[in-house]
């Protein structure tokens, strides 16, 4: 096992949340709070820990660094002065669930597998681990019937398992490790920003340059709870960075490779809507939408047909690259559009085809 030293700030419990779903991971818990005409000017984390019953300013504080804290319509910071009247909400995560782990036989592609970690190509649709309405039937309880007879293997140790995590409806590689020593080595990784790690994504609109570089910190939407957005203020949310490139343009939907610097959560969702780029058929960003085209109902079929081929959004987590926590190399997986998702890229390719044919004729 090769030596590894550990950062400030690191977590060996640590899961790197790339695309994590919101509504399948955490339940939301709403207060609303006024203050009294007579108020004087006090921070809001103490403010919120003197008004709050089953609280901690260390909650508090981490309320506000994901952007959870509203007061009068905006998001405000940990050391923001309460006045008079203030109309202030603040939301936390709360699990409020059984999240035990139990095996279940359900179907895993397992992609790589040694004594220490295993690789595995999630398909759309598999929740990645047990939450709030999904107990049961996810990835990690397959993984867990997979190494049902590894006697060193606890899926309930947060030591051992899932290095990072991905949407329920985005599909791709995913690593999880066996042993404790392979997730904290894998897992500094991930929190170095040392992996690599590109995505497919199909997205609205004819991007201007053929590459570029999405910088913005992410926090959760204060207009709403399920979406995450890029904060206007930097001292706001989790400093996130996207790299793009293009790979084809079909007409009005172009196929771009995502390269993650962070993991965040929805961050390529975040960052090409916040470009004007919407993930194609993301009905959390409303890339469900016909937002880019004509306004003949054959386009309008068409693109409602692509919405059926490809029935989420139209992403994929399509490699993955790390160095190996025992043998110091590098490993390289790449995987295989899954089937919605080329059979959507196909029809758009076809319609693009059709469309330039009749434009030179």
């Amino acid at each position: 096992m090769q030596d590894i030293e550990l950062s400030a700030g690191y977590d060996a419990g640590y899961v790197d949340n790339d695309e994590l779903e919101l509504e399948e991971e955490t339940l939301f818990k709403e207060i609303r709070l006024v203050a009294d005409k007579g108020q004087s000017p006090v921070r809001i984390d103490k403010f919120l820990v003197d008004h709050v019953a089953n609280t901690s300013r260390n909650k508090i504080q981490q309320a506000a660094d994901a952007g959870s804290i509203v007061v009068n319509g905006k998001v405000v910071k940990s050391n923001y002065k309460v006045k008079p009247l203030d109309e202030i909400v603040i939301t936390y995560n709360t699990p409020a669930y059984d999240n035990s782990i139990v095996p279940e036989d359900i179907p895993l592609d397992v992609v790589y597998e040694d004594d220490v970690l295993m690789v595995v190509n999630k398909p759309a649709g598999l929740v990645v681990h047990p939450g709030c309405g999904n107990s049961h039937g996810t990835l990690i309880n397959a993984v867990a019937w997979h190494l049902r007879n590894n006697p060193d293997f606890d899926p309930n140790d947060p030591q051992v398992g899932l290095v990072h995590r991905i949407d329920k409806n985005t599909s791709g590689l995913l690593v999880v490790a066996k042993t404790a020593a392979a997730k904290a080595h894998l897992g500094m990784q991930f929190f170095k920003k040392s992996t690599q790690r590109t995505y497919n994504a199909v997205v609205w609109g004819n991007l201007k340059e053929n590459e570029g570089t999405v910088v913005g910190n992410i926090t959760r939407n204060p207009r709403n709870r399920l979406q995450m957005c890029v904060s206007p203020d930097d001292a706001i949310g989790k400093y996130a960075v996207t790299h793009y490139r293009v790979l084809e343009r079909l007409s009005y939907v172009s196929l771009v490779e995502c390269n993650l610097e962070t993991g965040r959560t929805h961050q390529i969702r975040v960052h090409m809507k916040h470009i004007g780029h919407v993930l194609f058929n993301d009905d959390v960003y409303g890339g469900d939408e016909i937002l880019k085209g004509t306004n003949f109902s054959k386009y309008s079929q068409f693109v409602r047909n692509c919405f059926k081929l490809c029935p989420r959004q139209a992403l994929h987590a399509k490699t993955l690259g790390f160095i190996h926590p025992v043998t110091g190399k590098m490993m390289h997986f790449d995987s295989e559009l899954p089937e919605d998702f080329l059979s959507m890229v196909d029809a758009w390719r076809r319609y693009s085809s059709a469309s330039a044919g009749y434009l030179n004729d």
